[in-house]
């Protein structure tokens, strides 16, 4: 028997985290943080050193009570990517379980980071695999499939069993351009249909969206119109976007250069994120970029780069406007810099549209505006599927059951009506599940 528990990300975007039990052993998808309550509760966007009972008392990471059962049956935790949404709680929760931890080297090296900088001990074994590999691990077989996604190596996870396959996928998009690395896996997704796929948990996010969600080449495009298209000739530039998001600090990376510009890359997670990029050989950023981490180095830069405007392009952290990111110090003076009329700000990013981050932005905002400088706002893509890439997903891997995850009931109700739409029957063979229910299959 397969018996699936939906610890989080079932009631919310955010800290995700699905086990699934075959026989006596179980399995963790996923542990990740809950961003919004995480920001909230810690005042900044970098894992910190901090209680995991408080973080769980504030929602944000999940409640692993809902399998405190079977916690001395987990045999491996299995983050499919390096979002802390998927992978930020494993440095406060993996210590529960005595397992070892496998995942993509770029997630590895990320998850390694975070745990060096913080100087978290973790009990548990990091092992990496690359994508389109698997393993035996005991009654299973463990199979990562290529996807695409807006950080690097993400992955499917196919858990092949007695009963048929589990295919966990949480998140991805199907990207026929991508400009980094290769297309998803179309064939062994199709190959995976033609097997038994019992249950399909997938990303819900977009679902309501009715569209393909376009490729990350068009926002590659997006940020050259505005990089090279527009006059920024003696005026600052800055451009802030997901620091995990390493195609995108390609991109950007390359039309600073083709602007003449010296690049700088401020803020921590900046730092971990393109460290772990070529550690793993994915991107070489630091024979192009000067990469600084802590406030008193960038507040050295920044007093260098104003007086030098028009020589520099700024990549920096604070997207969503988190209080305590580069882009909020610079507005705060924390950083003692000063923007001028018409200086650039790029937001190569979109707001997550929780009440934290709205407000965090719409303050950023506001301030930037009181110098009277030009905003280019959503210069960006989504690494999430929409509507109709779920549509071809389900036709592709043709799954027995469907239960929606990563995301509100809106949004998991809304890809249960494209299932419904598409054949199956809702409470039948679709499940809408919230955080720590448990469904036998």
């Amino acid at each position: 028997m397969v018996e699936i528990c939906t610890i989080g990300g079932y009631n919310e975007v955010g800290k995700n985290s699905t086990a699934i039990k075959i026989g006596d052993d179980a399995y963790v998808f996923d542990l990740g943080i809950h961003l919004e309550n995480y920001v909230k509760y810690t005042q900044d966007e970098d894992i910190v050193d901090i209680s995991p009972k408080e973080l769980m008392k504030a929602g944000a990471v999940p409640d692993i009570s809902a399998i405190e059962d079977w916690k001395n049956n987990v045999k491996m935790i299995l983050p499919t990517h390096a979002h802390l949404d998927h992978l930020g709680a494993i440095p406060y929760l993996a210590n529960n379980f005595k397992a070892p931890i496998m995942c993509t080297p770029f997630t590895s090296e990320v998850l390694k980071g975070i745990l060096t900088e913080d100087k978290i001990k973790l009990n548990n074994k990091i092992r990496s695999m690359s994508a389109n590999s698997s393993f035996q691990a005991n009654n299973v077989k463990i199979e990562f499939v290529h996807m695409t996604h807006s950080t690097p190596h993400t992955v499917m996870i196919a858990l092949h069993t007695k009963e048929g396959i589990i295919l966990y996928a949480n998140d991805f998009k199907f990207d026929l351009f991508p400009t980094l690395g290769q297309k998803p896996n179309f064939k062994r997704l199709e190959e995976l249909g033609k097997q038994k796929v019992l249950a399909l948990i997938c990303d819900s996010t977009y679902a309501a969206d009715a569209r393909k969600m376009p490729s990350e080449s068009i926002a590659k495009e997006m940020l050259r119109e505005v990089m090279l298209g527009i006059d920024s000739k003696n005026k600052h530039v800055v451009v802030t976007t997901f620091s995990s998001h390493i195609a995108r600090l390609k991109s950007i990376v390359e039309f600073g250069q083709k602007m003449n510009r010296k690049i700088v890359f401020m803020g921590r997670s900046m730092a971990k994120y393109v460290r772990a990029a070529e550690a793993t050989g994915i991107a070489k950023f630091t024979n192009k970029v000067e990469v600084l981490k802590f406030s008193g180095q960038i507040k050295r830069k920044l007093k260098k780069i104003a007086k030098d405007r028009g020589k520099y392009l700024m990549v920096v952290t604070g997207h969503q406007g988190e209080p305590k990111s580069t882009l909020a110090k610079m507005m705060n003076n924390e950083l003692k810099f000063k923007f001028f009329p018409e200086d650039h700000i790029i937001f190569s990013c979109r707001t997550i549209p929780t009440p934290t981050n709205i407000a965090n932005r719409q303050k950023l905002e506001a301030d930037l505006r009181t110098f009277n400088v030009r905003i280019f706002k959503d210069i960006h893509q989504s690494g999430h599927a929409a509507r109709e890439d779920l549509r071809d997903l389900i036709n592709l891997v043709k799954p027995q059951h469907i239960i929606p995850a990563h995301g509100e009931l809106r949004m998991t109700s809304a890809l249960a009506d494209l299932a419904v739409e598409m054949g199956y029957k809702k409470g039948q063979n679709v499940h809408v599940m919230g955080n720590g229910e448990r469904l036998k299959l």
